[in-house]
């Protein structure tokens, strides 16, 4: 087993920034690069050498090549994230692309040869990232200078891709690989669990990947190299802890807002009831006061009639007392007027009495004078026996 893993920088330097490795590194680069940009011929601007790191240049860890036209690469594995990893990458390909004018050759010197905008050949950043940059689960994308409307790339302005090859978001089981790149990708993600006896096949496919195997196999280190690896190890894994760690705070706290969400989700539903409510309240409200308004209409209605009502009941009660007053008058004449016929009733009925007094006296004397019987003339005339004998006295 190798127990070295690729992705430590160094070691990725010198596996695939080697002289003798350029097929290795060129089979990674097409299996990154689309098929009709494939490479044939590959030359090492900065290749692997031991003296560079005994002099202290172990910082200086990415590839840079050129291919058969010209083009420039930078390759760099890279296993610590950051925010401004884009504007980085961007900044290493402005600095490939202008060191182009930055320097000429022996033999351009001794041509006095002048280089010019003309002579700008195409860079290309590959960037082979154990960490997650971009926010979805797409691990192998590029970007260029396109057209935004039409996505017309145009030939002078096609010299810059950055290619971002995610290695943590390919997750697929060996068996499901389907291309040369998937294949790298697992072979950089688990070679220090393999060496040229259990790799798999699905890998051992690619020639190249089975060449880089057996290099790490039988890879060693300068004591400064091993230095800095084990430096680099240890700070994978103290990363790799963590971000253990944060993941395991994060799962906690994402718990702990599930829970407060789903409270929420409670308070909002209440407060939507509530509101519901409140609507159905202000709802009735509204018709009350509608109501209200049309009774206190109404109101005002009746308050103006019942004005008009008592205006007309104190003009009636006026009148009415001036009814009274008259029927007070009205009354006294007519009690004025009662006494008079009552004492002219009783003046007639005592003239009654006395004209029918004179008439029963008139009836007896001339039944006296008939020699009527006494009975007979008590009955004709109801006098009395005493006034009869009265009657019958010459005096009278």
């Amino acid at each position: 087993m190798a127990n070295i893993n690729p992705k430590i920088d160094l070691v990725f330097k010198k596996l695939f920034g080697a002289e003798e490795n350029k097929d290795i590194l060129m089979s990674l680069i097409n299996s990154i690069l689309p098929s009709h940009q494939q490479i044939t011929t590959l030359v090492l601007k900065n290749p692997y050498n031991v003296s560079d790191y005994a002099e202290g240049k172990l910082s200086i860890l990415d590839i840079k090549a050129e291919d058969e036209h010209g083009i420039q690469y930078d390759i760099e594995m890279q296993i610590r994230g950051s925010e401004f990893y884009g504007r980085r990458t961007l900044f290493y390909w402005a600095k490939m692309f202008g060191s182009q004018l930055d320097y000429i050759t022996d033999e351009e010197w001794e041509q006095k040869k002048k280089r010019g905008y003309s002579e700008l050949n195409k860079c290309i950043v590959i960037s082979l990232m154990d960490f997650e940059f971009f926010k979805d689960k797409k691990y192998h994308r590029c970007y260029m200078l396109k057209d935004r409307e039409s996505n017309e790339i145009h030939r002078d302005l096609d010299y810059l891709d950055l290619y971002f090859v995610e290695l943590e978001k390919f997750t697929e089981d060996l068996k499901f690989v389907q291309n040369t790149l998937e294949r790298w990708i697992s072979f950089l993600n688990y070679a220090h669990q393999y060496d040229s006896k259990n790799l798999p096949k699905e890998l051992a496919q690619i020639k190249e990947i089975r060449k880089a195997s057996a290099k790490l196999e039988i890879m060693y280190f300068t004591e400064r190299e091993k230095q800095y690896y084990d430096a680099q190890q240890k700070f994978l894994l103290d990363e790799i802890t963590r971000l253990n760690e944060l993941a395991n705070k994060l799962a906690e706290t994402e718990s702990k807002l599930g829970e407060t969400e789903s409270k929420l989700g409670e308070t909002e539903s209440k407060l939507g009831e509530t509101e519901s409510k409140l609507g159905e309240t202000e709802s009735k409200l509204g018709e009350t006061e509608s109501k209200l308004g049309e009774t206190e209409s109404k109101l005002g209605e009746t308050e103006s009639k019942l004005g008009e009502t008592e205006s007309k009941l104190g003009e009636t009660e006026s009148k009415l007392g001036e009814t009274e007053s008259k029927l007070g008058e009205t009354e006294i004449k007519l009690g004025e007027t009662q006494a008079a016929l009552e004492k002219l009733r009783q003046e007639a009925e005592k003239k009654s009495v006395e004209a029918e007094k004179k008439s029963k006296i008139e009836i007896a004397k001339k039944l006296i004078a008939l020699g009527s019987d006494l009975a007979i003339i008590i009955a004709a005339t109801g006098l009395t026996a005493e006034q009869i004998h009265e009657l019958k006295k010459p005096n009278l």
